[in-house]
Order: C-alpha cells, then structure tokens, then sequence
C-alpha cells in the first residue's frame, strides 16, 4: 500500500473572498495572510515558512520578485489579482517553468461606474456645488444663486467619446447608451463597424474633435503614454469636457492643464495623476473647473469578489490539470 500523495499548498496574501478561499480548500491546504499595501517584496521574515512550502501563491500588492521565487522552492503556479501582473517577475518566473495567470476585467464594471460618476460630476458640477454649500454659501435672500452659478449641460443627445474599446470602455458605452448618448470610440485593434449600431470606430483626431466628453480607457504600454497631446487637446470643442479614469500617462500632463488653466476646454474629471498623490500646492486644487477624486476607481469590495472568482478558476483549472485562462507568460513558456 502506498500513502497518498501530500496535498498542495495554497498561499493567498491578496484580498480575497472567504468564501472562494473556503472551497478552494477541497484542493489545497489554505494560508491566507493579512494583505499588505506596502508594494514589499514577498521575501519577508514572516512569510519565510509559508512561503517555502507553498505549491501556488497568489497576491495582489506584494513583489513576487527574484527574493521570493528564491525563497519560494516548491511554487508551481502564480496567480497575479491584477489585469496586468506587474507585480510579478515574469521572465524569472517562465525561467523557472512557473505559469502566471492574470485577473483581467477584474476591476471593468466599478471603473466604469466611477467613470461616469466622474463624467456626471463634472457636467452637472456636483461636487463643486456640494463644497459650495457646505460652506454656507446658499443664502434665503438669494435662494436662486446655484441654480444660475452650477448651471451644467444633460448627457441625451451629446456624444461620448471612448478611448479604448476594452473591458471598461465597453461598459461606459453600455452606459452612455442608456442615458441616451452617441458614442464614438477610437481604438486602433477594432474594426470600424465592431459595435453595430452602438457606436462608430474612428480616428483619434475626429474623437477628438467631435466629442463633448472624452474619456480614456486604454491600457498604458508605449504606444498609448502621450496619446492625448497639445494637438489632440487644440481639437476640443471649448464646451467640452475630458475625463480620465484610466491612465494619467496617456495625457501630456502640461497640455491638458494649459488647455484647463486658459479655459480652453470646459473643464475636467480625474481620477488618476501624474504624481501620486498631487502635491499640496498642485495647481489642480486651485482650478474651478475640475472635479478631483483620489484614484478610486477600483475601490470596491466588490473587485475583490471578483478578482477572487477569476483565480479561483484559474487554481481549479491547474490543480486538475486543465489550461487556466489569462497566463500572462503562456506563450513564453510554451517555446521554452
């Protein structure tokens, strides 16, 4: 008789949902940790036991980097909570034979929300109101003073502008649709005619130009930093918006705050910056034509839940011998 193979070993350090963690226990023995923000190494003391036993890991924050592979001799299998896996050290893991699988759209449906949450905000002045009146503003002897200085435009019948036809953008067209909008979308990997009747695929310039809010939604890589310069901004409408809840490195930073600063453009939404945080003396606090949040765009449990489902797939499709969907490494380790 001989005994029965040791079970694997799953250490999970990202956010995740009990619930997933509980059934993955019919495959794995399951340590989850306290998630760190700190963006360390996962070669740290604390971990050095589990980590060394573990067979598959996944985290979200935490540097899975050349330290911890190191110290990490049984790991088989990596799951990165993230679209992208940057947290990863890719090329050391497909040296290793380690496959790492990606959570993408994880976070698409609340982006989404936040992205029009941002494009509201910004054109019905919201949040500017709401700090108006909080400081007491709103006076009896003129009871219609908001209604004259937040005067906004409706979103029926003006047209979106979606940079990016993926994940998010997809739904921010779903959305602009129900509030009655056209949409157009620039995304050099679709097709003209991609979404039917929904929306038209067209050339950055002519988004640009005919848009009375623009919003990005295209991944940050080499082909999308800059995207949006001064000659992309000088093709706004001076009633029109620009909302960015993608990438703040799609848009040249001095071009999009001299078309702000000089009234150029209507005004703004962000919800991602150039520095993070902005420094306190940044000129985006002083402007009254922006709408500011602090990159919270994937702030929501409800990613987590999500993210958690994705790698659960993934860690059943490994651990019974199946292809886990999204490894972001397959095709390097295939030619290896």
């Amino acid at each position: 008789m001989t005994n029965a193979s040791p079970r694997m070993r799953l250490l999970i350090t990202a956010p995740f949902d009990p619930a997933a963690a509980e059934r993955l226990t019919d495959l794995f023995d399951v340590e989850t940790v306290e998630p760190s923000m700190a963006g360390d190494s996962l070669a740290r003391p604390e971990l050095a036991e589990r980590l060394a036993a573990a067979d598959a890991v996944v985290c979200e924050v935490d540097k899975l980097d050349e330290a911890a592979l190191a110290a990490a001799p049984a790991l088989k299998f990596v799951v990165s909570c993230r679209a992208n896996p940057v947290n990863v050290d890719l090329p050391a893991c497909t040296r290793r034979g380690i496959p790492v699988a990606a959570t993408p759209a994880r976070n698409a449906e609340i982006t989404a929300d936040l992205a029009f949450t941002l494009i509201l905000s910004t054109v019905r002045h919201t949040g500017e109101a709401e700090r108006w009146m909080r400081e007491g503003n709103w006076k009896a002897d003129d009871l219609f003073e908001p209604y004259v200085r937040f005067r906004g435009i409706g979103l029926g019948g003006r047209t979106l502008g979606i940079l990016g036809g993926g994940a998010i953008g997809r739904r921010v067209m779903r959305r602009a649709l129900a509030f009655g909008m056209k949409v157009l979308v620039h995304d050099p990997f679709l097709a003209q005619g991609a979404f039917g009747d929904d929306a038209e695929v067209v050339a950055l310039d002519d988004l640009m130009s005919r848009s009375d809010v623009v919003t990005v939604h295209v991944p940050l890589n080499a082909s999308t930093v800059g995207l949006v310069g001064s000659e992309q901004i000088a093709l706004m409408r001076p009633d029109a918006y620009f909302v960015n809840a993608g990438r703040a490195a799609v848009v040249d930073e001095a071009a999009l705050m001299t078309a702000l600063r000089e009234k150029r453009i209507a005004g703004a939404g962000l919800d991602v910056f150039w520095n993070e945080p902005p420094d306190a003396d940044c000129e985006l606090f002083r402007l009254d034509n922006v709408t500011l949040t602090p990159h919270i765009g994937g702030a929501s449990d409800d990613v987590v839940t999500e993210h958690s489902r994705i790698a659960e797939q993934a860690l059943r499709a490994w651990a019974t011998g199946g292809q886990p969907a999204a490894v972001a490494n397959a095709r390097e380790l295939a030619s290896s």
